[in-house]
Parts: C-alpha cells; sequence; structure tokens
C-alpha cells in the first residue's frame, strides 16, 4: 500500500551517510525509514521521510548512477514531494565523481534545471565559506581526508571540485545572501539560474544559516547536500521536534565494536578504547591474502567468544594512512579494500552469532558490508550518540530470533574520542 504521508525522499550514497541524515530528521520531528538498498516492495508504513542507503560512494560513475536512479524510481512511486540526494559532509569523491554526475542524473530525471550543493554540517565541524570546506579550523585538504585510501581530497574550493565532476556551470550563494534569509536566497538563486547556473555550491557555518536555507528549498525538486541540511526542512512541512520519533526497544545482549575506518577520529577512538584496558585486537590486512581470510576471522572470533561476556570487545582494522599505503601496494586499492570489507563484516556477523545484539560499526564502506552480512533491509532510527551517529535497531533473518540487533553505524570522520565506550552508555 502506498504511504500518503511521504513528505521527503532520500538517496544516500553510503549506508553511515544514510542514518546520519536519518538521524537529523528524526531529532527535527519526522518519522523516518532507513531502508538498505532499494526495497523490492511498496512503502507499507506511514511516515514522513524514506531514507534509502546505497553503497553508491566509491563505485565506478555509471554504477552509481545506475542505482540512485532505480532508487529515485522507487521513492517516486511511492508519493514523494521532494527528493534529497545526500553524500558525506567531507564531500568524498574524485575529479570523475561521484557526487558531480550523480546530482546530474538526478536532475535530468526530475527535468530539474537547478538545485544546490552544500556538504555543511556545523554540528560535527564540517563548513562552507566563500565556496571552502572546512573540517573544524582547517580547510579539507589539509585536515587529513588528503589521506583518504579511496577519495583522497586535496582541493577545498567545492566550486571548482563540483565543476571538474559536472557539465552544468557551477555558482555560489555566498554566506552573506544566506545571512539575509529566504528571500535573499531565493533572489540569488533567481539569478544564478538567469546566467546558466545549474548548481550552486551554499555557504554555511552554523546552524543558523541551516535553519534560513531550509525555508528556501521548499519548493525544489532536487536538493543535494550532507545531511546538515536536513535540520531546516521538516519545518516546511509543518513538523516541529519529538522525542517519540527516536525510541527503541530495551537493549540486550552482549556488545562489540567492528572499525574499518582509517580517518584520524577512528584511529583516535580505536587507541582510547584500548587504553581503557577493554580487549581489542587487529586485522592485518595482508594476512587476509592468498585465500587466507576465513582463518583470520575463525581466529577472531575464537579470540573474542570468551571475553565477550565480560565487557564489549573491538575488532579492528584501522592503521595509520602509512600503513595503509603499504598494503595497498601489495594488493591494490579496490582488492585491499574488499578483502578488509569482507573479513570484519564475517565477524560482526560470527559476534552476532555468539549473541552480540548491540554492535558498533565504524567505517562507511564497512558498515555497508556489515549490514548487508548480517541481512539486514530496513533500520529503525533512534537516539543520537553524537551528531550524525543515532543507534538503530533492525531485525533480519539473521537477527529475528534474538528479537533484533540494536546497531550504529559511524561515518569513519564522526564522534569523540570516547565515542565506543560512550555509544553503549547512551544505548542504556
Amino acid at each position: 500500500m502506498k504511504t500518503k504521508t511521504l513528505k521527503l525522499a532520500c538517496i544516500a550514497d553510503d549506508f553511515t551517510g544514510a542514518t546520519d541524515l536519518a538521524n537529523n530528521l528524526v531529532r527535527s520531528g519526522m518519522r523516518v525509514v532507513q531502508t538498505i538498498g532499494v526495497p523490492d516492495a511498496p512503502l507499507a508504513a506511514e511516515v514522513d521521510a524514506v531514507v534509502v542507503a546505497l553503497k553508491s560512494r566509491t563505485l565506478p560513475a555509471a554504477q552509481a548512477i545506475a542505482q540512485s536512479l532505480e532508487a529515485l524510481q522507487w521513492l517516486q512511486a511511492q508519493g514523494a514531494e521532494q527528493i534529497y540526494f545526500k553524500y558525506c559532509s567531507t564531500f568524498d569523491s574524485t575529479p570523475e565523481g561521484n557526487i558531480g554526475p550523480v546530482t546530474e542524473a538526478l536532475m535530468d530525471a526530475l527535468g530539474c534545471d537547478f538545485t544546490i550543493a552544500t556538504p555543511a554540517f556545523p554540528d560535527n565541524g564540517r563548513t562552507v565559506f566563500k565556496g571552502y570546506l572546512f573540517a573544524g579550523n582547517v580547510l579539507l585538504n589539509e585536515s587529513g581526508m588528503q589521506n583518504h585510501p579511496l577519495t583522497p581530497m586535496r582541493d577545498a574550493n567545492l566550486v571548482r571540485v563540483m565543476q571538474a565532476q559536472t557539465k552544468r556551470l557551477v555558482g555560489l550563494i555566498d554566506y552573506k545572501t544566506v545571512a539575509q534569509g529566504e528571500t535573499a536566497i531565493r533572489e540569488r538563486m533567481a539569478a544564478l539560474r538567469a546566467e546558466g547556473v545549474g548548481v550552486a555550491v551554499v555557504d554555511a557555518t552554523s546552524n543558523a544559516d541551516l535553519l534560513l536555507l531550509g525555508p528556501a528549498l521548499k519548493d525544489m525538486k532536487l536538493l543535494t547536500a550532507g545531511s546538515g541540511v536536513a535540520i531546516g526542512l521538516p519545518g516546511n512541512f509543518g513538523l516541529k521536534p519529538s522525542l517519540q520519533a527516536s525510541q527503541l526497544p530495551a537493549a540486550r545482549g552482549l556488545q562489540a565494536v567492528v572499525s574499518g575506518s582509517c580517518s584520524l577520529a577512528t584511529n583516535a577512538q580505536v587507541a582510547h578504547f584500548k587504553a581503557t584496558g577493554r580487549p581489542a585486537m587487529a586485522i592485518d590486512p595482508a594476512s587476509l591474502m592468498n585465500g587466507q581470510s576465513d582463518a583470520v576471522v575463525a581466529q577472531m572470533l575464537a579470540w573474542a567468544a570468551p571475553r565477550l561476556k565480560d565487557g564489549p570487545v573491538l575488532v579492528y582494522s584501522t592503521a595509520e594512512p602509512d600503513a595503509v599505503k603499504a598494503v595497498q601496494s601489495q594488493l591494490g586499492v579496490a582488492e585491499a579494500g574488499a578483502l578488509v570489507e569482507h573479513a570484519l563484516a564475517a565477524v560482526a556477523r560470527g559476534l552476532v552469532d555468539l549473541g552480540v545484539q548491540q554492535l558498533v560499526v565504524a567505517g562507511g564502506e564497512t558498515s555497508g558490508a556489515c549490514v548487508q552480512a548480517l541481512c539486514i533491509t530496513q533500520l529503525q532510527i533512534g537516539p543520537q550518540i553524537d551528531p550524525g551517529v543515532p543507534w538503530c535497531h533492525a531485525t533480519s533473518t539473521t537477527t529475528a530470533a534474538k528479537g533484533g540487533v540494536h546497531i550504529t553505524l559511524k561515518s569513519g570522520n564522526f564522534g569523540t574520542e570516547d565515542f565506543f565506550s560512550k555509544a553503549f552508555d547512551t544505548l542504556h
């Protein structure tokens, strides 16, 4: 049965980013369902927004476009009023895409000649000023993202980055215009359209800017952004924040953390967890070569099994950039990443089989592999741990007998140093 209340339809290019977006929508009063991949049946739930989580961020552009258009087609069939293409607040991409190519494909499919682009998420230190993306107090390309193993960001100028990925002309709505509010923003958008601009990067240095931007986007068929813009959208539909939207079933079972991110933030979180004296074991990507993955996974699970009863354990492949590059030089970038993802996903599945029902997963690619291994197709969004990272609850063919699993999918760059420990405290 098609829902009559689907106001906002979202396409996210990875799984952690999807929960990040869903979290902001829930906190702003929207009833949200997140799907893992494109559903094969109509939406039955009465909700205000749906976030379709894809694993398309690092796919070849043609595949990312195909998946995004498939998601769009399904969302349109559910009666969506507005489409939101969500990408990372660090604008993870390369000169070839995928943010630009997917944006243009969605614009073409919707008959849309203008949209905005802004990854701003001030709650997590991601701000846009004069078209430049900052991570904390430094430009993006000085933040550690220049060393990202898959999508190294070496230019913080989003107008330049987006222009390299699109055929449409890219312009800027700067902070002075945003500060003047809805009317000024709309006038600037009209002027840019008259100049032939198809995509406008928007400055935002605070949540106040995002709340000013929100009303100006009310009639836009397609908007593209990180998750920050979401805080200004529910008001367009007459919705207000509600605590009831984030209630989850009571937590039970054992606790574990699986980490595959190599970001600076996750490196610090792994180090903090280990410093507290909690058990942690690293997977050496080189050990997965030559068909040894199954043996390594079995070793990890045998190590974890007797320790789980005493509290959370951590299995990780997190490493410093130089260590990552060394492995990539042996295996190749794609092969090294895939080996680690599959191994960590198998570990996650094994941990759940051992009784883990509270699972923290760090890293976008790792999160995607883990939810697929756990056969999770839908997530109920719960309370926030840190900005952009909520607890979720899922029931799948793997977890149904246990009453489901509480899971959080953390973007590599998000969270405080004590995130892994704090997450379980928040849930309880």
